[in-house]
């Protein structure tokens, strides 16, 4: 069976800082799998992913509009359109918005456990638009 999901369709996510929107679209929810994790993020400008790591998954980002930095262990570089960042098993890291960015995000397995280097529980809270809650693992 093929999925088609339209964005505007699909629930929404908002951090609890209000500055981050994520859409999946393939996740245990929506396609019944739970092998990978994929998905669209919108950042406001300066917004900023806590720095952390997971256990037990690749992740990637695809940069489609906007600028960001990315932190990692090889030092804090510069992403803009049509950039890709791959972060292996395990690897620290952060991405920051330097301007509004909108990037397409995947992680597989998604059967891992998220460990926040700095930053608080709250960065791990996403509240759905239609009032639900998800708390991100």
């Amino acid at each position: 069976m093929a999925y088609v999901f339209k964005e505007g369709d699909l629930p929404s996510l908002i951090d609890a800082k209000q500055a981050r929107e994520r859409i999946f679209f393939v996740n245990q929810e929506l396609a019944h799998i739970d092998d990978m994790l994929a998905g669209v993020m919108h950042y406001k400008k300066d917004a900023a992913s806590p720095l952390h790591l997971h256990k037990n998954c690749e992740h990637f980002y695809f940069i489609i509009d906007g600028k960001a930095t990315v932190e990692s262990d090889d030092g804090i570089r510069p992403v803009g359109p049509g950039d890709m960042i791959f972060i292996p098993a395990e690897e620290k890291h952060r991405l920051r918005a330097t301007e509004p960015l909108f990037y397409f995000e995947w992680q597989a397995p998604n059967r891992f456990k998220t460990t926040i280097l700095e930053g608080t529980d709250a960065d791990l809270r996403w509240d759905r638009k239609d009032g639900k809650v998800w708390i991100q693992t």
